[in-house]
């Protein structure tokens, strides 16, 4: 957990996510339930990275979760992960998330990625996609 000042000198951002808890096979009803894992990278190798909200939103645009209740900081080089289980298909095909985060002003962005894997029967299939900043 961050303790982080209303009153410092970092600058607050948002990134958007797309991440995927199922995808389509053959036909709209044939359903590949996939895990994913969200990377959430400090890709400073001297300050702090403080993330204060990674939200979870399904195909619809609700909120499924917050993972982050409390601020937590990633220090320097540092990568903290959320993995949903393959079995959690809550977001659909369409899920999301949104994270705000602060750095300071010098430093380099944080880098918010996920990487979907599914493995059935002899056969496996794996993605990624990157965050893009919003604000």
């Amino acid at each position: 957990m961050a303790n982080v000042s209303a009153a410092d000198s970092l600058k607050m951002s948002s990134t958007y996510l797309s991440v995927y808890s199922h995808i389509y096979s053959l036909t709209e009803e044939k359903i590949t339930d996939l895990t994913a894992t969200i990377s959430m990278r400090n890709t400073s190798i001297t300050d702090t990275l403080y993330i204060f909200k990674a939200e979870y939103f399904n195909t619809s645009g609700t909120s499924v979760r917050n993972y982050i209740t409390k601020p937590i900081f990633i220090v320097p080089m540092e990568t903290a992960e959320i993995v949903i289980e393959q079995k959690d298909n809550a977001g659909g095909s369409g899920a999301n998330f949104i994270f705000d985060w602060k750095i300071k002003s010098t430093a380099p962005e944080p880098l918010f990625e996920a990487v979907m894997i599914s493995t059935a029967g002899g056969q496996g299939l794996s993605f990624t996609t990157q965050g893009k900043r919003i604000k």
